[in-house]
């Protein structure tokens, strides 16, 4: 079986279970909470400022943290259910050469977490545009803006699918892989802010959303090559994990 179509397998698999559909049942709820917001939310003197100016819309549906979290899930409960339900087994017996099979898994998870963090911030930016005319602005957001927070989202979606997938394949247990991710994206960045102060710019929230344009604590290359590295050093190490042990 060559590579092309062990990814084909892998987008089979993932696109003919519940979960996906799941996924983006929670996306939808977010894009409607976002719509609420816009309709219904005030700012503490009861003004709508936080939706007056193009900057502050487009921070509003920055989706890229957003998605970095949930393609991050998705990701580790993919790669983690291959080995509560021994689906892996005869993955790896079509297709003995591992190191092929992981990359192939980690592709098929990337395209799948990519787009989930489109369609999330499609919805989101939707959500928006739909709620402003209940208010007294317009849509505000310009093109190029729109442009950036959807590939933004579509990059953090990819790779922290791609992260969570890593830790999937080291954990091999859907609860265990959903509470690594967590800890990985959630937990552990503002641990490592408290113990050096200058890693607060190279915390995936804060790459994300410089990539999508509402942040500049770093540059731009330099954000979308640190996030594409949180997403890389788990999946090494899962793809270690899994060519050192048995996978029965």
């Amino acid at each position: 079986m060559n590579w092309i179509h062990l990814v084909r397998s892998e987008l089979r698999k993932l696109t003919t279970t519940r979960m996906p559909w799941a996924f983006l049942a929670v996306l939808a709820a977010i894009a409607a909470i976002n719509a609420t917001a816009v309709i219904a939310g005030t700012d503490m003197d009861g003004s709508k400022a936080f939706i007056a100016t193009g900057a502050d819309q487009q921070s509003l549906v920055a989706f890229a943290a957003n998605g970095l979290m949930i393609a991050g899930l998705f990701g580790a409960i993919a790669a983690a259910r291959e080995y509560g339900h021994k689906t892996v087994v005869p993955t790896f017996l079509a297709a003995p050469r591992r190191s092929s099979t992981v990359i192939a898994q980690y592709t098929a998870v990337a395209v799948g977490g990519g787009a989930l963090g489109l369609v999330g911030a499609g919805l989101t930016v939707t959500a928006l545009a739909v709620s402003l005319p209940a208010t007294d602005y317009g849509f505000l957001i310009s093109a190029g803006g729109v442009s950036q927070v959807l590939a933004a989202a579509m990059l953090a979606g990819a790779a922290g699918a791609v992260l969570g997938a890593g830790v999937g394949m080291v954990v091999r247990n859907t609860g265990g892989a959903v509470t690594g991710a967590v800890l990985a994206l959630v937990v552990a960045p503002p641990l490592l802010v408290q113990l050096a102060s200058s890693t607060a710019s190279w915390i995936p929230n804060t790459l994300a959303n410089v990539v999508s344009g509402v942040a500049d604590n770093v540059a731009v290359p330099a954000a979308i090559a640190a996030i594409v590295v949180w997403a890389l050093v788990p999946a090494g190490i899962g793809l270690v994990a899994v060519q050192r042990r048995d996978v029965a």
